[in-house]
Formats: C-alpha cells, sequence, structure tokens
C-alpha cells in the first residue's frame, strides 16, 4: 500500500518518549512520489539513500524555498515537508551516533532526533542565510539530551534492576486490578517468581529513578517550609566532639587517681561522695583532685586554641 502523504508528521509525544511511527508517512524518494499536480517545477528526487550530502544540501534549498511559498495543511505541503525529512535523517543519524554508548536502543536515540529535525525544518527559513545543517544540529542534540535528561535514572543503578523495576510496575497494575487493593510483596514474589528479597530489592531500586529537590514544598503540607528543613536537625553533639578529641591525649597523661576520679564522675555518674568511698578518701579532697585535675584540662585547651 502507499504511503500516505496528505497530512504532515504527527507532533511529538509526552516528554521521554520515543516516537516509533514518525516516517510511516515519509515519501520512498524518486520521481514516481511526486503528485500530480502542484509540484511539477520541482526537481527529480532519487532515493534518498543514493543522495549524497552535498546533493541533499542543494535540494533542501529548493525545497526550503518551495515550502515556503506552500500553504500549511495542504496535501503539497506534507510532502515538500516529509521529502526535507528524509534528506537530512543523516543529520539525525549522525548526532545520534554520539550517544551510541548509552543503553537505549539507536532506534529510539534516532527517532528521538528526527523530532528535533522536524522542529528545525518547522523554524527554518532561508532569508537568514544559515546552512540548515548548522542550524538544525543544535535542536537535533538536544531533543536527544533532553530525552536522555527525562529518561535516565537519578542515581545509577545495575540494568538488572532497571529491567524488574519494570516488571514490578507491570505486576503491580494486574495484580492491584484484579485484587482490587495494593498487592503484597509476597504475592508479587509469587507472580513474578521472584524472592521475597529480589522484590523488595527491585522496589527499593525505584526510588532511585526519580529525586525530588530539596527545595520542594510536601504536596500534603499547607506549610511553607521546603523539603530541606524536615530531613535533618541539627545534633549539638557534634560541637564537642572536637574537645573530646583535644581531651584525649592530655588525659591520657593524667595520674592515674585523677584519671579514675573522672571516671568514676563522668562515666559512672557518681557522686564525689561516693567516689571517696570507693577510693577511700574524704569527699572534700575528690573535690579538690577533681577541681585541680578541670582546671588543668581546662588550661591545655586554651592553649591549644
Amino acid at each position: 500500500m502507499a504511503p500516505r502523504l496528505d497530512e504532515p508528521l504527527s507532533e511529538p509525544r509526552t516528554k521521554g518518549e520515543p516516537r516509533t511511527g514518525d516516517l510511516e508517512n515519509l515519501p520512498d524518494g524518486g520521481s514516481e512520489n511526486l503528485p500530480a499536480e502542484g509540484l511539477e517545477d520541482l526537481p527529480e528526487i532519487p532515493p534518498f539513500d543514493e543522495v549524497g550530502a552535498v546533493d541533499a544540501r542543494a535540494l533542501s534549498k529548493t525545497l526550503f524555498a518551495r515550502l515556503e511559498s506552500l500553504e500549511e495543511g495542504t496535501y503539497e505541503h506534507a510532502y515538500v515537508r516529509n521529502t526535507l525529512v528524509e534528506l537530512n535523517l543523516a543529520l539525525v543519524k549522525f548526532a545520534a551516533s554520539r550517544f551510541r554508548s548509552r543503553s537505549e536502543p539507536m532506534e529510539d536515540i534516532v527517532q528521538v532526533g528526527t523530532i528535533g529535525l522536524i522542529k528545525s525544518i518547522d523554524r527554518f527559513e532561508l532569508s537568514r542565510g544559515v546552512e540548515f545543517p548548522t542550524f538544525a544540529m543544535p535542536t537535533i542534540v538536544g531533543e536527544i539530551k533532553r530525552f536522555f535528561r527525562d529518561t535516565s535514572w537519578s542515581v545509577r543503578v545495575p540494568r538488572r534492576l532497571q529491567e524488574l523495576r519494570l516488571d514490578l510496575a507491570k505486576a503491580s497494575d494486574e495484580l492491584a486490578q484484579r485484587l482490587d487493593r495494593a498487592p503484597t510483596v509476597g504475592e508479587l514474589s509469587e507472580r513474578l517468581g521472584l524472592t521475597r528479597d529480589e522484590v523488595v530489592e527491585g522496589m527499593t531500586a525505584s526510588n532511585a529513578y526519580t529525586a525530588s529537590s530539596l527545595d520542594a514544598q510536601p504536596a500534603e503540607d499547607d506549610s511553607e517550609s521546603a523539603l530541606s528543613d524536615r530531613i535533618g536537625y541539627d545534633d549539638h553533639g557534634l560541637e564537642g566532639i572536637e574537645y573530646v578529641e583535644s581531651l584525649k591525649p592530655m588525659i591520657a597523661e593524667l595520674p592515674r587517681r585523677d584519671r579514675q576520679i573522672l571516671s568514676l564522675r563522668f562515666v559512672a555518674n557518681m557522686t564525689q561522695s561516693e567516689i571517696g568511698e570507693e577510693l577511700g578518701i574524704s569527699q572534700m579532697h575528690v573535690s579538690r583532685l577533681l577541681t585541680r585535675t578541670l582546671e588543668k584540662l581546662r588550661k591545655g585547651l586554651m592553649v591549644e586554641e
């Protein structure tokens, strides 16, 4: 069946969705595909895979000049527009080759790049005096990068877990429709033939697919506080870490009895009277020894600072 040329290419889908049917309405090349009337003045279009870069550029200039005189939405406009897409697909394939190391199929990358090519064709004006490849390449590459930005994971996870996330999402939808509730881990495990630990691992990995801004306001809260204000708190104990580390060598140099008094007082939380009974000395003697030791440590800290 001959391809339909009476409609322009479909508009891009939602973000991140590769389009698999963008090229189905394009002409196949060759003068036999020209409309019977209205475009007789166009040069003969050879099969597109036989058109070199120089010839494609020259033909594109002629087609762009003709496109400007045609009314959008007409049979002739759609034919010229689609022919321009086919003539310049080499630009898309060249741009897509820069991303061949990515995990996405090259076919999907080319489809997304074709969206950028179509946008470039619709915006291009010969009067600007710019070559079309120079004008189109930033848009094509930008469309591909946007695709990866919208479909990439926030945190890098193994391919196995990426595929498991898709399986879990599909199984969850099917079970939810059948059970009229969210499925349990055990039900998902039985449905997919996986262990419970594998299901939990896949569900945890799903959290890495999207990330929330720390400045975002929680949807369920009417307050104006950001998420960053709620996910942490000030640990005032951190302020004493530096002093503790500085005190360690000073305490190690104290006499054994002074170290023992410090330990009984501040670790065992004993009173001075209890310490005196433990060591066989008076409470007053314990107080003098403790005061002298603390003063020594205090002076040591001040000197260090």
